[in-house]
Order: structure tokens, then sequence, then C-alpha cells
């Protein structure tokens, strides 16, 4: 038999218990600041590329940015630390805290490893030893992105150690042949030509340029006697001397912007005609600081190989 309770015994109540999960702090901070570094090197990367933002500055604010993904990025690891431990709410928080954090840390990441494996140089040349002199002087406001002004012989040392297949072509083409790919090839590759030296109009395509009128006929000549005086040979170092051999080589010079952060080089192109061939060097260097993180030299490398292979079979060591 089943006893009933009795009249003085109280009925037994059930509560419901409410676990109030803990809020974690830093990863809602994280998300914050993660969308903060984000934004703020998108916008100086827009202001540098197409409007006025100095490169020095550029760095700066870009180097705040990747600093500020990092700290977003450890506040966003503490927050799914707590979300593991004790349940804390912020985990698609500290989610969005990364994925926003990625691209100013990878651009970080980036620079910071090209800066400790690559040598601390921003002028290239691939004639070292005799580098094409600059036709008109390059000067840039470095603000606090201070270095070097001279290149040394231990800066062209470091080139070839880092470089060592950075060197001149040599075609088997007649000089005008190669400027005019020379030409064509800057342009497609975004340089523009500001100075020429040893070409008498550096601003015309050379398809452009008026042709040469006809050779005079036999008959013109007829009457010429046949015995003429041979001339004597001028000292080497005179200025007609200098004025012939000029006419045997080109030197271009001009600037040029990367596509995406829109950093700007120099570049100087010499072309020397040597016999029946044409011998380019080219040297490239950045505006500001010590450091080009290797973009000299692959703005080098990519212009001579989109002109090997705009002179196809007539490329030589």
């Amino acid at each position: 038999m089943v006893e009933r309770a009795g009249a003085d015994e109280q009925p037994v109540s059930l509560m419901a218990i409410r676990f109030d999960r803990p809020v974690s702090n830093a990863a809602r901070f994280s998300r914050l600041l993660g969308a903060f570094s984000l934004v703020l090197a998108l916008a100086v990367m827009i202001a540098h590329r197409f409007g006025g933002l100095a490169t020095p500055y550029l760095v700066l604010l870009l180097i705040a940015a990747a600093g500020g993904a990092l700290l977003a990025a450890m506040l966003a690891a503490l927050g799914l630390r707590s979300l593991w431990l004790t349940g804390a709410e912020g985990g698609l928080a500290a989610l969005a805290a990364l994925i926003y954090a990625a691209f100013p840390l990878g651009l970080g990441a980036y620079a910071t490893e090209h800066y400790l494996t690559l040598p601390d140089i921003y002028d290239v040349s691939t004639d070292p030893v005799s580098a094409p002199d600059w036709l008109s002087p390059r000067y840039s406001d470095q603000i606090w992105l201070k270095r070097n002004a001279d290149v040394t012989p231990e800066d062209r040392e470091k080139q070839l150690t880092a470089y060592p297949e950075l060197t001149g072509r040599r075609y088997e083409g007649a000089l005008d042949r190669v400027l005019e790919a020379v030409r064509k090839v800057a342009k497609m590759s975004g340089i523009t030509i500001t100075k020429s030296s040893g070409d008498t109009e550096p601003g015309r395509d050379p398809e452009d340029r008026p042709v040469k009128p006809p050779p005079a006929s036999d008959d013109a000549v007829a009457d010429a006697p046949d015995i003429v005086p041979v001339p004597t040979p001028r000292p080497y170092d005179d200025d007609v001397a200098k004025l012939i051999r000029g006419a045997t080589g080109v030197t271009l010079q001009g600037t040029t912007r990367t596509l995406i952060l829109g950093l700007r080089f120099d570049i100087l192109i010499r072309l020397r005609e040597e016999a029946e061939t044409t011998f380019v060097d080219i040297r490239v260097a950045s505006r500001y600081g010590q450091h080009d993180l290797g973009f000299s030299a692959a703005i080098a490398g990519d212009f001579l190989k989109a002109l090997d292979a705009e002179l196809l079979g007539i490329a030589g060591g």
C-alpha cells in the first residue's frame, strides 16, 4: 500500500536554474580594433595610390595598422580561450576580428620577411661595376625614412649576392631596332620616359619619326675626285669624339609606380651599340628609404623578361 503524505509535510517544488554566460570583453574589443586596422590600411593605400599622401607617411600608417591588427589577433585569441574554458560569449566577435586583421597582418608579415631576408639596398643595376649615371638629379624628401645618399661598392656586393641573375642583355640587332623595342616595353610596363640622351627625339615613337630621304644617285657624285685627303684622327676625349660616341648609345630615364601600393621608382635604361650587337643595361632605384624590399630588382627583372620576349630570337648573354 502507498502511504499518503501527512498533512504537515510540504510539497517539494522544482525551480529552474539559469546559467548566465560570462562575456569576453577582449573578444568584443578585438573586433573593433581589427575593423579599425583594416579600414586604416585600406584608406592610406588608396590615399597614397590615387591621392597625394607621401610614401613615408604611408609606411608609418601601415606599420600602425599592422600593429593594431596584431593586437586585435592577440585579444581574439584570449576571447577564444575564454570561450573554450568558461563558455564566455564573444566567439563570433573574435572570429570577425581575425578576419579583419588578416589583411593588415599579411602586409606586415610580407614586409617583415623581405626586410629581414633581403639586403638593405635601394638601388640595383645590371652593371654593378660601371652603373649608368642618372641624366637628371633625383631628390625626394625622406621625412623620417633616412638613407645613405650614395651607393657604395658594398651595396653592389650585396646586390650581386642577393640577385645574381640580374644581368644585362646583348641583342644581335641594330641600335634603332632595340631602342624601338625598349620604348614599346617601357610603355606596356607603365614606365614614363622623362629624359633621354643620345636621342634627338625622346618623346616621339620610332614609327612616327620622319622618313629619311633616299640617298642621292651615283650620277650626283660622278665628278668626285679619285683621290681624297684622309683626315687625321682626332683626340679621343675632344668634344667631337664625345658626340660620335654618344651617337652609338642611347640612355633613357623614366619613372614608374607599383600596381597596388603605388610606390615610386626611378629607372635608367642604357643602350650601347657594340659592333653588330646592342647591349642593354637597366638601373632601378626606389624614391624613399634605405630598403626597397626587393621591388627594384623585381621591376628590373620583369622589364628585361618583357624585352627578351619582344626581341625573341636575338637575345644573347
